[in-house]
C-alpha cells in the first residue's frame, strides 16, 4: 500500500504512520525526519532547510521532492511506502506525479486547532535518538528522560505555542488545499480525532479496510 498523511501538524500523523508501518510492514517516510537528521549534521540541505524551518515556514520544493524522490528509489519501498508530512502544496503534488510517484490513498487526520496548540505544548523530543513522546498522551516512563536511549527529552522550538499557530496558519493556506486535490483523483479518505491513539487507528483501519 502506497499512503499519503494529511492533516495539520500535531495532527498525529507520525504517530500514526508507525503503526501502520509496522502493521503493512512498509517504510514510513518522513521528510520532518529527514530534515531534522540532516540539520543535526550540518550537512549543505541541512543548512539550506534549517532558516525555513525555525521560522515554521515551508521548505522550498526542490530540497522536499530530492528528498523524497531519492528515499523512493531505495529497494525497502518495493513493496510501498508511508508519505508523512510531504506534499506539503499543491505544486509538491503535481511535481511527485510528474515523477511518477504513486499513492493508493491520501488519508486525512482531522483535528481542531485549538485542540493541536495544546496538544503540541505537551510533546516531548529526544535530540539523541528522534524519539517523540507526549506528557499527557504518551508519557516516558521516567519523566524528562527518553524510553529508548536515556538521553533528556526537550520541547523543540517546533512545538511551542506561538510556532504551532504559525504553522497552523500556513498549514491552512498552503497545505490544506490538497484535501481537495486528491478528493478530486479519488483518493481521500478522511478519519476524524478520536479521544486516544487506539481509537484513532482503529477509525483509520476501518477507513483502509486493514
Amino acid at each position: 500500500m502506497k499512503l499519503i498523511m494529511l492533516g495539520a501538524p500535531g495532527a498525529g500523523k507520525g504517530t500514526q504512520a508507525e503503526i501502520l508501518s509496522k502493521k503493512l510492514g512498509v517504510p514510513t517516510i518522513s521528510t520532518g525526519n529527514i530534515l531534522r537528521a540532516a540539520v543535526k549534521a550540518g550537512t549543505p540541505i541541512g543548512l539550506k532547510a534549517k532558516s525555513f524551518m525555525d521560522a515554521g515556514a515551508l521548505v522550498p520544493d526542490d530540497v522536499i521532492i530530492g528528498i523524497i524522490a531519492e528515499a523512493l528509489r531505495g529497494p525497502e519501498c518495493e513493496n510501498g511506502y508511508i508519505l508523512d508530512g510531504v506534499p506539503r502544496t499543491i505544486p509538491q503534488a503535481e511535481a511527485m506525479e510528474q515523477q511518477g510517484v504513486e499513492i493508493d490513498c491520501a488519508l486525512d487526520i482531522e483535528v481542531e486547532d485549538a485542540v493541536i496548540v495544546e496538544r503540541m505544548s505537551g510533546r516531548r523530543t529526544c535530540e539523541a535518538c528522534g524519539a517523540s513522546f507526549h506528557i499527557v498522551n504518551f508519557p516516558p516512563k521516567q519523566e524528562g528522560v527518553c524510553d529508548k536511549c536515556g538521553q533528556p527529552l526537550v520541547i523543540r522550538k517546533d512545538d511551542r505555542p506561538e510556532t504551532v499557530k504559525a504553522r497552523l496558519r500556513t498549514y491552512h493556506e498552503q497545505t490544506e488545499p490538497l484535501i481537495a486535490f486528491y478528493k478530486e483523483r479519488g483518493k481521500l479518505k478522511t478519519v476524524e480525532n478520536q479521544p486516544t491513539i487506539e481509537a484513532t487507528t482503529a477509525e483509520i483501519e476501518k477507513a483502509l479496510g486493514i
